[in-house]
């Protein structure tokens, strides 16, 4: 994307779905996870002109939340089949576990970058639960308004959104750095 119009670039070397992301531009981004089916560990790195395989997930899942950039992502949740609470962190070269979520979840949004993220939402019961990272550890913390799945997020911890979510939902809500309005 330039601004105005979309143009077709390389494809992935691994065609899956329901796969999660991050960057910062569009010629350094870190693609991992989804679902192939079945599911898949591949994570890639995109340079602005191809896609290149780099070190895989520890957990083959999709369905979970992503942060971060191309040298430091977070991946969190998911789906193995089998919801899940893990947690990994890449280095920019390989992914270590790392301190799970508090609440197992899957569908769910996610913003931020590796060191400081939300997980909000998703299939977990209540849907409106959030979790904050701060680098080592998460911490439940106020609650989406409005609890639903599918939902996506963009920003950071002290100034994010949450929005979409199954079903067609449109709602939007911003996250000032405790609460969602």
């Amino acid at each position: 994307y330039d601004g105005t119009s979309w143009t077709e670039v390389a494809d992935l070397n691994t065609a899956r779905r329901d796969i999660r992301g991050c960057g910062v531009s569009y010629t350094a981004v870190l693609a991992f996870g989804g679902d192939a089916p079945p599911y898949t560990a591949a994570t890639e790195s995109y340079d602005g002109t191809s896609w290149t395989e780099v070190a895989d997930l520890n957990d083959a899942r999709a369905y979970g939340g992503g942060a971060g950039i191309l040298t430091a992502a977070l991946y969190f949740g998911g789906f193995t089949p089998g919801v899940t609470a893990n947690v990994e962190l890449w280095n920019g070269s390989s992914w270590t576990e790392t301190t799970n979520l508090n609440t197992a979840r899957y569908y769910h949004g996610g913003l931020g970058i590796s060191t400081s993220a939300l997980a909000f939402g998703g299939d977990v019961s209540p849907k409106a639960q959030t979790e904050q990272w701060n680098g080592s550890t998460w911490t439940e913390t106020g609650d989406l308004n409005t609890g639903r799945e599918g939902l996506s997020g963009s920003g950071t911890t002290s100034a994010g959104l949450g929005y979409g979510g199954t079903g067609n939902v449109s709602i939007t809500e911003e996250w000032n750095g405790s609460s969602w309005t």
